[in-house]
């Protein structure tokens, strides 16, 4: 059982910038949740609501995003950097951790890099291997961002925009679709030794059609073969966009999930 942690809730300064952090505190066993690419940590509180006083949850808004400053680096590495100093900050030992979509490929990628230091991982409609980029793609998303840059301030509340340009935001997009190919992330996956568990939704994404959404879930299937530890909570039924909010409950079991399993393993 972990030392109760008193409630906290600050900024943590890393690199050239600083990130606004949500610690509940308590005994209970330590969850860090990692924001979708242009999302803040406002998305996770119906999952923690859900989940109540048996955890400690720590949440954060990754560089400009949600109350957290800007900085000359929003790349995948930077993301990294983020969790350790927010982890170190908080004296978080061991955490569960649970990410939506990128966050999902910050969470894999940390377990990966830190064996046997997460209690397991959640994955939230992402860390998806596949090998749909390529030039055309990338140029799609990069003339996607340019019309929607208008759209910005209206859509930061929704989790779709950050305080960044148009170019920043369509490369973070290249560079997540770039480390899900597959030669790069099954490999990865295939190493994890840690309860891994997903929650997949249904139907598409902004800027990508259902049909290769759907396609990409699938996948996961050979992943799910190869390596026991990793395996599918649930499917359901709302989109990506919308599934923290309509189907937070489903997230907040798949923690459990990986909570027991854990116990479990240690017992």
């Amino acid at each position: 059982m972990n030392n109760a942690q008193p409630a906290w809730s600050g900024m943590v300064s890393v690199d050239d910038t600083a990130l606004a952090v949500t610690d509940t505190g308590g005994a209970g066993q330590p969850v860090v949740y990692l924001n979708g690419s242009y999302a803040d940590q406002s998305h996770w509180r119906r999952v923690i609501a859900e989940l109540g006083g048996d955890f400690r949850h720590i949440s954060y808004d990754e560089r400009a995003r949600g109350r957290s400053k800007r900085s000359a680096d929003y790349t995948f590495e930077a993301c990294m950097r983020d969790l350790d100093a927010v982890l170190e900050a908080r004296g978080v030992d061991r955490p569960i951790l649970v990410g939506w979509s990128y966050g999902a490929m910050i969470a894999v990628h940390w377990a990966d890099r830190n064996p046997g230091r997460a209690q397991g991982v959640v994955s939230v409609d992402g860390a998806m291997p596949h090998d749909w980029l390529d030039d055309a793609a990338r140029e799609q998303i990069r003339k996607l961002f340019r019309r929607l840059s208008p759209l910005f301030p209206i859509a930061r509340p929704l989790g779709l925009a950050a305080r960044m340009s148009a170019a920043q935001h369509a490369e973070i997009n290249i560079e997540i679709n770039e480390l899900m190919a597959p030669a790069l992330l099954e490999p990865l996956l295939d190493r994890l030794s840690e309860p891994v568990r997903y929650v997949l939704a249904s139907g598409g994404n902004l800027g990508a059609q259902e049909e290769l959404i759907e396609k990409i879930r699938t996948n996961l299937d050979g992943v799910f073969a190869r390596n026991p530890n990793i395996q599918l909570s649930t499917t359901v039924a709302s989109n990506h966009s919308k599934i923290l909010r309509k189907d937070f409950r489903a997230v907040a079991d798949a923690v459990r999930e990986v909570a027991v399993s854990r116990d479990h393993a240690d017992g």
